[in-house]
């Protein structure tokens, strides 16, 4: 059975946010769908860790099929603009800070952060 990101009419941001990355970007349907499968419905923080290395593996060339690195970031910034509580929280939380470390292979993809996540990086891990 096929699972659609929008089927709760009230959502958390943080589950909204789940949702339209998964419609703005289909790439991660697939990681959506086992992802709700396993935890038995939407747990931002633990999905945003595949989007994390799912993103990496893109940015470095790596997974040929995952969803473009630009278009994460891209669509990722767009929500960061937003200034939703449960948005940035996630944002900030399981995606920018599950970014590669500067030792790790990667790294380079924070040199592609937009303004508004470069600055939020920039407070969480001032070291990289």
């Amino acid at each position: 059975m096929t699972t659609t990101p929008s089927e709760t009419p009230s959502q958390t941001p943080s589950v909204q946010l789940v949702s339209d990355l998964v419609t703005t970007i289909p790439e991660f349907r697939g990681v959506y769908e086992v992802h709700v499968f396993h935890q038995g419905g939407v747990l931002p923080h633990v999905f945003f860790w595949d989007v994390v290395q799912d993103t990496v593996r893109s940015f470095l060339g790596e997974a040929p099929a995952a969803a473009d690195w630009r278009r994460t970031l891209a669509f990722l910034e767009e929500q960061s603009c937003r200034g939703v509580v449960g948005i940035d929280e996630v944002i900030v939380t399981s995606f920018l800070g599950d970014l590669p470390s500067p030792q790790e292979p990667g790294h380079g993809i924070v040199q592609q952060l937009g303004p508004v996540m470069a600055a939020r990086f920039g407070r969480i891990r001032p070291h990289g």
